[in-house]
């Protein structure tokens, strides 16, 4: 009896590897015979397509998850700084409040209605710029009845350019602190050195192949080096101080090492602009 039944294995056995072997040759028989994928191996694929979905679920899910984290760590530190950034603004503002208190304070004690920095822009456009006095004279489309008056002060973008000595109704002449006229009205200016000194000169020339201003008539010795601000000193009650010209790049002497003139490279394009601000400035006392 029990070798019957392990015949019956054994006979169960080769025919399940007959059929089995059968069904691979039909398999390979039919992808041979036509073009559509034998219903086996569509089986075989379905089974290993959906064991990969299996095993990549969780892998992109795990994925996604660490994208999100990074996204909100991200988020975290923009937020921070944003609010860091935010602070800093506050904190601008209250200095700002403060100091416009306090100098208020001290005009009121100094009895001045405006002082030296006092001023209040007018915006302007270039009418006409001749090639023949190009360094020299620019006529824009404000005038009187805009508030112009002479001597005012004329900047483009943060720089000083020149100044209003022709006033019409209508339009009105810049002088550009460029010009090579003998008989302008110069700028008063100082240097602010490293050190945190201030050495007061005049504006007395262009130089045109390097672009740069000429600063002379230095009231001291004090060091000054590449890269001092210059600015308007407000000597002489025409210009408000603190107007910013341009930066030192050279500092040269004489051929007795006895007077020093300063080459400021200016902070406006002398060359380029059609648009200009005209500073109105007053001072006045109780």
């Amino acid at each position: 009896m029990q070798k019957f039944f392990s015949n019956r294995k054994l006979i169960i056995l080769l025919i399940v590897i007959i059929v089995s072997m059968g069904l691979m040759a039909y398999s390979v028989t039919m992808r041979n015979r036509k073009s559509a994928t034998p219903l086996v191996q569509q089986f075989g694929n379905d089974i290993v397509g959906l064991a990969d979905r299996v095993i990549a679920a969780p892998a992109n899910g795990i994925k996604g998850g660490v994208s999100s984290i990074a996204t909100l760590m991200n988020t975290y530190e923009e937020n921070a700084e944003l609010k860091r950034q935010v602070d800093d603004l506050a904190q601008a503002k209250v200095q700002n409040q403060t100091l416009k208190a306090e100098n208020k304070e001290l005009k009121k004690q100094l009895k001045l209605n405006k002082t030296l920095t006092d001023y209040s822009p007018i915006s302007a456009a270039v009418l006409t710029r001749s090639p023949s006095a190009w360094q020299n004279n620019v006529v824009i489309n404000r005038g009187a009845t805009s508030g112009i008056k002479k001597n005012m002060p004329v900047m483009v973008g943060s720089g000083l350019v020149g100044r209003v000595i022709e006033v019409n109704q209508t339009n009105s002449k810049v002088q550009l602190i460029s010009t090579d006229n003998q008989s302008a009205n110069r700028f008063a200016a100082d240097v602010t050195t490293k050190a945190g000194k201030t050495v007061n000169g005049v504006i007395s020339g262009y130089d045109k192949t390097t672009g740069t201003l000429t600063l002379s008539q230095l009231n001291t010795d004090d060091t000054i080096e590449k890269g001092d601000t210059v600015a308007t000193s407000g000597l002489g009650g025409v210009t408000p101080k603190g107007l910013f010209i341009g930066k030192v790049t050279k500092v040269k002497h004489d051929e007795y090492d006895l007077a020093r003139s300063v080459s400021v490279q200016p902070a406006a394009d002398l060359n380029n602009f059609s648009v200009v601000t005209v500073i109105n400035r007053e001072v006045g006392g109780d």
